[in-house]
């Protein structure tokens, strides 16, 4: 295994992101399916559990992406990875229908890339 690839900060910080998002995905949106005839407190106290998880993989990653990136590119990094974990959730998991606009937003996201890359 290449340590290299372990000491790179923004490699790091997007691995532990995309994680991370894997668990908030789940929290936010999971229980419209699976507790979907349960109370939503069952549902919320099942969501926080799940977003402990998220939490704990999301701070040191924001951390450690930090000494790297700016604020700016660290919140442009999650918003690519959101949609990346997302479009695959909803499709696959949720059976939600592949739609243009996933694409469409990814485009958009890609300008933010750029303009917020850029310097």
């Amino acid at each position: 295994m290449n340590i290299g690839l372990i000491s790179n900060p923004v490699l790091v910080t997007t691995l532990m992101l995309a994680v991370s998002n894997l668990f908030m995905t789940f929290a936010w949106y999971g229980h419209l399916k699976n507790f979907a005839s349960s109370p939503w407190y069952v549902a919320a106290l099942i969501s926080w559990g799940i977003a402990l998880f998220e939490y704990l993989l999301q701070v040191p990653a924001n951390r450690i992406g930090y000494t790297e990136l700016n604020l700016g590119q660290l919140k442009i990094l999650q918003e690519i990875i959101t949609l990346s974990v997302f479009v695959p959730f909803a499709v696959l998991y949720m059976g939600q229908p592949l739609k243009l606009d996933y694409l469409y937003a990814g485009l958009c996201l890609m300008g933010a890339v750029y303009f917020i890359f850029r310097s």
